[in-house]
């Protein structure tokens, strides 16, 4: 079996150092679409380093290193074809807002493998703090197709009820068709996102956003409609991919309050009839 469940869970931590500067910040910011209008204000603290502030999200590629997607793929235990990986969720808890430029420590280990029968699921978990203690920790949700069936746990079940009523907020944003290059200098190298010829032999006609990209634009609308443009008061963000986005596509994202600390999100791709593309989706805010 590809999968060594027991060998992966025993696995020692990695962990290393990393680093980023307010110009890895940006071109993230830039990758989810931050910039436009390019002088408004509100996208200027994206865009401008002296204005600078850091969406929480950035946590997922802090250091360009390889996201819990990939390297999650080269730990003890795991030996699988890349072309049967999906980004199944991702969820993330700050400890403290992140810095504009930084140096910490990251270490990694595969938390939980689950059996889903046709699939596997690993749960990648990447703790981050630097010499203020700690600063993020992030649960990468890696399903590998065809690897299940050996009989093991199949985990928590993720799925949530439906929001009920009108939302508070829709808002629309469109997926350039470059976007996808762009965010990927971020550190996410998948050729499922560039490469025409590797996307097919995954199963798709085109390359393919990348779940992250989404999951950042996500948070950046949550933050700038519904929480005053203040991303200090994410404390928690978790998410299901549902579905994929192509480059060219409109994403409708649509927003319910939950109290004073929570809201509930649904997005979906408007020229596919509102194709389910993230679901299950919470930010938790102070």
């Amino acid at each position: 079996m590809p999968i060594d469940a027991a060998l992966a869970l025993a696995a020692e931590p990695r962990t290393g150092e990393i680093s980023w500067t307010t110009k890895d910040v940006q071109l993230y910011h830039l990758g989810l679409g931050a910039g436009t209008p390019a002088t408004d204000p509100d996208e200027l603290r994206y865009t401008l380093e002296s204005r600078l502030h850091v969406l929480p999200s950035f946590a997922t590629v802090a250091g360009n290193g390889s996201p819990g997607v990939i390297s999650g793929l080269s730990m003890p235990g795991i030996e699988v074809d890349l072309a049967r990986v999906l980004h199944g969720g991702q969820s993330l808890r700050l400890h403290r807002p992140i810095p504009v430029q930084g140096t910490a420590t990251s270490t990694g280990r595969i938390a939980a493998v689950y059996d889903k029968g046709k699939a596997a699921v690993l749960v990648m978990r990447t703790e981050v703090a630097d010499a203020g203690g700690p600063l993020w920790t992030n649960d990468a949700q890696i399903f590998v197709r065809g690897e299940g069936g050996w009989g093991g746990d199949r985990g928590p079940s993720t799925r949530l009820e439906p929001p009920t009523g009108a939302p508070d907020k829709v808002v629309e944003r469109h997926i350039r068709e470059d976007q996808a290059l762009l965010y990927r200098l971020s550190g996410d190298w998948n050729p499922l996102h560039a490469d025409p010829e590797f996307a097919k032999v995954a199963g798709f006609d085109r390359p393919i956003l990348h779940g992250l990209c989404t999951y950042g634009m996500t948070l950046k609308a949550v933050v700038d409609t519904l929480l005053d443009g203040d991303v200090t008061r994410v404390r928690a963000y978790d998410t299901r991919f549902a579905g994929v986005v192509f480059p060219g596509e409109t994403l409708r994202i649509r927003m319910w309050r939950q109290g004073d600390t929570g809201v509930r999100v649904a997005v979906s791709a408007v020229e596919r009839d509102d194709a389910p593309v993230l679901a299950d989706t919470t930010v938790e805010h102070s």
